[in-house]
């Protein structure tokens, strides 16, 4: 089995995220509060095959040669899973709660490569 990186996406511009904040509050709550189960139940019944639970990211820095600066990105948060395949890690985030319940975008899933020359651990 490999290790997989699922990083979700999330576009704040976009109409489905517009949609979701201009909610009503205590619908929005009810909303939050299905998806979170949802989502709790999605890690529930995946526990065996995540490596990292990950989580939810904040505010991004970039660091390059020219120094340190604020920026933007759509990711919101990431989850470390194994699967026999890349297909059968993307199949894990069909229907996932972040995009059907909640206004994320999609999930993208990417193998985590070795590093050459580093033993594997």
């Amino acid at each position: 089995m490999k290790n997989y990186m699922a990083i979700f996406l999330g576009v704040p511009s976009s109409p489905k995220f517009a949609e979701f904040m201009a909610m009503e509050e205590g619908k929005r709550k009810k909303v939050e509060a299905t998806g979170i189960k949802a989502w709790g139940d999605w890690m529930q019944k995946h526990q065996s095959v995540i490596v990292q639970t990950g989580g939810p990211l904040g505010k991004t820095k970039r660091t390059s040669a020219q120094g340190v600066s604020d920026t933007k990105n759509n990711l919101s948060g990431f989850v470390v899973v194994k699967a026999d395949s890349h297909d059968a890690a993307a199949k894990l985030f069909e229907k996932h709660p972040h995009f059907t319940i909640f206004p994320g975008d999609s999930v993208e899933i990417m193998e985590i490569l070795p590093i050459p020359g580093q033993p594997q651990g």
